[in-house]
C-alpha cells in the first residue's frame, strides 16, 4: 500500500514538473527561513544561559522614584562617607542568609573600565578590554580556569586573571603565564594568578582580563555606581522575598533623601540580555521584542508557504478528480484517499527539507557574518535534527490537510459524469488563502520599511552637535597632567588637518554617568531631585562640539572665575530644576559653588532610545581623566591622524596611539537595529517571493482553464489589452483586499515597536502606500507574462475541438 502511494505521488510530481517545482521551491524557502530564524533565536536565548549556577544567579538593579517618576538602572547602591565611596552591598552575604555568594563586576563607559587598557610585557605593548570583579566571580560564573585555580584567581589584590588569548599574546601559553609579571598602564605591576578560557560568544560579559575588586578600590580615590552586583541565591530561596529582605537591610544604610525612594530588585541573570528595558520599575522589554518579531515572522513565512501548497493542490483538483472517482469506484475508502494526499504533501515537504538543508549548508557562513554571530554547526546537534523533522512533518501536515479533506470528499458519480464544478465555498476559500498570504507579506513589507526608516533616522538625525570629522582618544599616561595635555594641544593645532582640540570627562555619545544627590541649586525645593549628566570640559568645548547657546555666554580663559565658579546647563536641566531666569543663579556641585553663565540648547548624550537628560558642565583643563576631542578639517583626516600619531609617540611613548571616530561609535549604538533591519528586509523579500510563487501557480492554472473562454472572446472582437485586464483583474482585486487588511494591522504593530524609542519617525501614509504599490507591482510582474501569453494564444487551436 505504502509503495503504491509513493509511486502514485512520484508519478504525479513528475507529470507536472512546473507545479512540483513551484511547490517544492515555496516550501523550501519557507523551511530555510524558519531554520535560519530558529538558529538566530536559539543563539539569542542561549546568551548567558550556559552557567552551571544559572538558575540561582541574579542581577541587582536599582529603582528610583522621584516626584512620582520611576527610573530603573542596572547598578548597585553606594554612598560617600568622608569623601570615600561605601559599597552598600559588600557585606550582603553575611546579612542575608539566602545569599550564598556575591560578586561585584565593573560595567559602563566610565574610566577606567569601558575602554581598552594598556598592558606591557618586555617590549610588547597592547591594549585589551577587561574589568574588575569580586573574588568569588569564578565561583558564580562558569568561565573555566585552565591554569591556576578558582579559589586564588581573584583573591590577591596584586593578582590578575587573564584569558587564553591574552596569555598567548604575552607568554605563548597559559602554563607559562602563571606567576609572571605584567605591567598595567605603565604604573602598576600585576602577577598572573590564573588563566581562564576565552569568553564564549554566548556571554554578554566580554573581558580579556579581570582584576581583584578590592585592588580597584585601592587604586582609585573615586567610584561610581556603574558596577554590577551579582548574587547566587540558595536553591530554596524565593527571589522576591530575598529582595524584600535586602531592601529592608539597605534602608538603614542609605543616605536619607526624602525626595528619592530607592529600592533594589533581583532579575535572573540569564534573562537580563533579552529583558533589559524597564517598565514601571520592572524589567520587561528589550531584545526579547526582536526574538518575538522574528519568531512570528518565521511562522508567517511558513504559513505563506503552506498556503501555496493548499491553493495549488485545490486548484488542480480538476486534474485529480477522475483519479479520485476511479479509486472510490474500485473500493478505496475516504481514509485511504486522505492518507494518499497526506503522503504526497509529506513527500513534497521532505523534498523541500532536503533543499533547505543544502541551502543552510551553503548560506550559513554568510548568515553568521551577516548577523555578527558565531553559530556552532547545527548538524552535529540532535536537537537540530529533531526540530527539523518536526518542522518538516508539521509543514507537510498543515499544507496537506485541506487538499486531503477536500479531494477525498469529491463524489464519484458527479466526477465520472464530467460535471465537477468548484463550489462557491471552495472558490472563496482559495481566494481567502491568497488574500491571507498577501496580508502577511504586506505586513512584513510595512515592518521592513518602518524599521529601515527608523534605523536611518536614529543614525543620521542631528544630535544637537556635529559628530562628523570628530575624533576622541583616551587621556592616559603622561597626558593625564595638565601641562602635557596643553603641550599636546598646542603642538596638535600647528599640524596640518587639525582644526580644533579640547577635552571632556565623557565621550560625547556616551554620557552614561548620572549625578543627583550631590547637586544643589538656588530655589531647589526640599524634596526635589534631578539626575544630571555631568561633564568637565576645556574652554573650547562648545566650539569643537558646535553646540548652540540658548542664552548666556561661552566659557572664556580671559574670565578668571570661569575655572572656579562657572557652570552651564541645558534647557532640559532648567526645566527639571523648575528654574526661571537661570543666568547668574548659583549651583553647587563637586564641592564647588558657582553660577550659571549659559543655558545650552538641548543635545543628545546617548542613543535616541533615551530622552534628552539634564546636563551640567564646568571647566577643568587640568582634569586627570577623560577624553581628548579632536576636530579634523574636512577631507584631511588621513593627514591629521599621521600628525597625531607622531605627537602622541613623542609625548606618550609608553602607550599605543588609539582613537575612535565619534560618528562610527555612535552608529554602533544601533548595531542591533541595523542587523534587524537587514534581516527583516531579507525575510520580507522571501515572503513576497513565496507569495508570488503561489500566485504564479494559480495564474498558470487559471490560464489553462480559461483558454477556450479567451478564444471565444477573441473571435468576438476582444482586444489584447481588454483580455489582459480581464485576466489580471481578479488577482489584483485580491491584492487590494489584502492591502486594506494589512495596512491597519501593520500600523498597530509598528506603533508598538516604535514605543521603544524616545525619538521616532512619524508613521506617514506614504509608507503604507509604498508597501501596497510594491506588492502590486510584484504581483503584476508575476502574472503579466502569463496573462499576455494567454490573451495572445491563437483561438483556432483552443476552439478546434468545438
Amino acid at each position: 500500500m505504502l509503495r503504491n502511494f509513493l509511486k502514485t505521488a512520484w508519478r504525479n510530481m513528475m507529470r507536472h514538473k512546473v507545479h512540483t517545482m513551484i511547490n517544492v521551491s515555496g516550501l523550501a524557502l519557507g523551511i530555510t527561513c524558519c531554520l535560519f530564524i530558529f538558529l538566530w533565536v536559539q543563539d539569542e536565548e542561549h546568551i548567558d544561559n550556559f552557567h552551571l549556577n544559572g538558575k540561582n544567579l541574579y542581577t541587582v538593579y536599582q529603582t528610583f522614584t522621584t516626584n512620582g517618576q520611576v527610573n530603573s538602572v542596572y547598578s548597585s547602591p553606594l554612598k560617600y562617607t568622608n569623601n570615600k565611596p561605601v559599597f552598600l552591598m559588600e557585606d550582603i552575604k553575611d546579612a542575608i542568609p539566602e545569599v550564598k555568594r556575591e560578586a561585584f563586576y565593573a560595567t559602563g563607559y566610565e574610566l577606567p573600565w569601558g575602554h581598552a587598557e594598556t598592558f606591557q610585557v618586555g617590549e610588547k605593548t597592547m591594549k585589551l578590554e577587561g574589568s574588575r570583579a569580586g573574588k568569588d566571580f569564578f565561583k558564580l560564573f562558569n568561565y573555566p580556569i585552565i591554569a591556576g585555580n578558582t579559589e586564588t584567581a581573584l583573591r590577591d589584590m596584586s593578582g590578575i586573571a587573564i584569558s587564553r588569548k591574552m596569555a598567548a599574546i604575552f607568554f605563548k601559553s597559559p602554563e607559562q603565564a602563571i606567576g609572571k609579571s605584567i605591567r598595567y598602564e605603565n604604573k602598576f605591576n600585576f602577577v598572573v594568578s590564573a588563566v581562564f578560557e576565552d569568553v564564549p560568544a554566548q556571554s554578554s560579559l566580554k573581558f580579556d582580563f579581570l582584576f581583584n575588586w578590592d585592588a580597584q578600590k585601592k587604586l582609585l580615590d573615586w567610584a561610581t555606581n556603574s558596577f554590577q552586583t551579582y548574587l547566587q541565591l540558595s536553591p530554596t530561596a524565593d527571589p522576591e522575598k530575598t529582595a524584600a529582605k535586602i531592601n529592608q537591610y539597605l534602608q538603614t544604610r542609605l543616605d536619607k533623601n526624602p525626595g528619592v525612594q530607592t529600592q533594589i530588585g533581583l532579575q535572573r541573570f540569564g534573562e537580563q540580555y533579552l529583558h533589559s528595558n524597564f517598565v514601571n520599575g520592572k524589567p520587561e522589554g528589550g531584545r526579547i521584542e526582536y526574538v518575538r518579531i522574528f519568531s512570528e515572522a518565521a511562522i508567517f513565512i511558513l504559513i505563506i508557504a503552506c498556503i501555496n501548497f493548499m491553493n495549488l493542490a485545490t486548484a488542480r483538483s480538476v486534474k485529480r478528480a477522475k483519479e479520485v472517482g476511479v479509486r472510490k469506484v474500485v473500493g478505496s475508502g475516504r481514509g485511504s484517499l486522505i492518507a494518499q494526499f497526506f503522503g504526497e504533501s509529506l513527500l513534497f515537504s521532505f523534498m523541500a527539507m532536503i533543499v533547505s538543508v543544502i541551502l543552510l549548508i551553503v548560506l550559513l557562513p554568510a548568515f553568521a557574518h551577516f548577523t555578527g554571530k558565531q553559530f556552532d554547526s547545527p548538524f552535529l546537534q540532535a536537537s537540530f535534527w529533531f526540530s527539523l523533522l518536526g518542522l518538516t512533518l508539521a509543514t507537510g501536515f498543515i499544507a496537506g490537510i485541506y487538499p486531503a479533506l477536500y479531494l477525498s470528499s469529491l463524489q464519484p458519480v458527479r466526477i465520472l459524469k464530467g460535471v465537477l464544478r468548484f463550489t462557491q465555498g471552495a472558490i472563496w476559500f482559495r481566494k481567502g488563502l491568497t488574500v491571507f498570504q498577501f496580508v502577511l507579506s504586506i505586513i512584513l513589507l510595512i515592518a521592513t520599511l518602518v524599521i529601515s526608516r527608523q534605523t536611518n533616522y536614529v543614525q543620521n538625525t542631528h544630535l544637537g552637535y556635529d559628530r562628523e570629522n570628530l575624533i576622541y582618544m583616551r587621556i592616559e599616561g603622561s597626558l593625564m597632567t595638565k601641562n602635557n595635555y596643553l603641550l599636546f594641544k598646542e603642538q596638535a593645532l600647528k599640524m596640518p588637518g587639525i582644526a580644533m582640540v579640547d577635552r571632556s570627562t565623557e565621550a560625547p555619545h556616551a554620557m552614561n554617568f548620572v549625578v543627583a544627590d550631590d547637586i544643589k541649586w538656588q530655589g531647589k525645593e526640599k524634596n526635589a531631585s534631578v539626575g544630571f549628566k555631568p561633564a568637565s570640559v576645556g574652554f573650547d568645548f562648545l566650539r569643537i562640539m558646535k553646540l548652540k547657546i540658548a542664552y548666556g555666554r561661552d566659557f572664556s580663559p580671559a574670565v578668571v572665575t570661569d575655572s572656579t565658579d562657572a557652570f552651564m546647563v541645558n534647557e532640559e536641566a532648567v526645566k527639571q530644576m523648575g528654574m526661571k531666569n537661570p543666568i547668574g543663579k548659583w549651583v553647587s556641585a563637586w564641592q564647588k559653588k558657582g553660577h550659571i553663565i549659559a543655558v545650552l540648547k538641548d543635545y543628545h548624550t546617548q542613543s535616541l532610545h533615551e530622552p534628552i537628560k539634564p546636563v551640567i558642565i564646568d571647566v577643568k583643563e587640568g582634569e586627570y581623566f577623560g577624553v581628548i576631542l579632536i576636530r579634523t578639517e574636512a577631507g584631511k583626516t588621513k593627514e591629521a591622524l599621521a600628525s597625531l600619531t607622531k605627537i602622541y609617540k613623542d609625548l606618550n611613548p609608553n602607550y599605543p596611539f588609539a582613537y575612535q571616530f565619534v560618528d562610527q561609535e555612535y552608529k554602533k549604538l544601533y548595531s542591533s537595529e541595523l542587523i534587524i533591519t537587514q534581516l527583516s528586509m531579507v525575510f520580507a523579500v522571501v515572503a513576497i517571493m513565496i507569495s508570488c510563487l503561489g500566485l504564479l501557480g494559480l495564474v498558470m492554472f487559471s490560464a489553462e482553464q480559461r483558454v477556450k473562454e479567451f478564444g471565444v472572446r477573441k473571435v468576438l472582437g476582444a482586444s489584447l489589452p481588454q483580455l489582459t485586464t480581464l485576466f489580471a483583474s481578479d488577482f489584483l482585486q485580491l491584492i487590494g483586499i489584502a492591502f486594506l487588511i494589512a495596512a491597519p494591522l501593520g500600523w498597530y504593530a509598528m506603533v508598538k515597536w516604535l514605543q521603544g524609542f524616545a525619538y521616532r519617525i512619524d508613521l506617514s501614509w506614504w509608507i503604507f502606500a509604498l508597501a501596497g504599490l510594491i506588492s502590486l507591482f510584484i504581483a503584476i510582474a508575476t502574472l503579466s507574462y502569463e496573462a499576455v501569453k494567454t490573451a495572445m494564444a491563437n483561438p483556432v487551436k483552443s476552439l478546434r475541438a468545438e
